[in-house]
């Protein structure tokens, strides 16, 4: 499977921005059952959990991002999102996709929040 992130950018505290993950090389049903979701790494810190979505559409948030963030996923586009609302200069990273099984990391994409 291949992820592809987009969606990044630069934007000032409390402003928003939507990434979007696109997998391809895998059929829609085999999609279906696998849990999405979205890691981040700041300069000089380890990549951390952001949020995860289920096949069942259970959802997992880290404590920093919950009530900004929303995870959501498109089935019959393959696709799962980040809606990033509020954002704060703590959420300078580089974002990255994710499936499991088998615990896949796709190319990140940089998000920059400006104070």
């Amino acid at each position: 499977v291949q992820l592809q992130a987009s969606g990044g950018g630069l934007v000032q505290a409390g402003g928003s921005l939507r990434l979007s993950c696109a997998a391809s090389r895998m059929i829609t049903s085999v999609f279906n059952m696998h849990t999405m979701g979205w890691y981040r790494q700041a300069p000089g810190k380890q990549r951390e959990l952001v949020a995860t979505i289920t096949s069942t559409r259970n959802t997992k948030y880290a404590d920093s991002v919950k009530g900004r963030f929303t995870i959501s996923r498109d089935n019959s586009q393959k696709k799962v999102y980040l809606q990033m609302n509020s954002l704060e200069p703590e959420d300078t990273a580089v974002y990255y996709c994710y499936i499991s099984p088998p615990d896949q990391w796709g190319q990140g994409t940089q998000v920059t929040v400006s104070s």
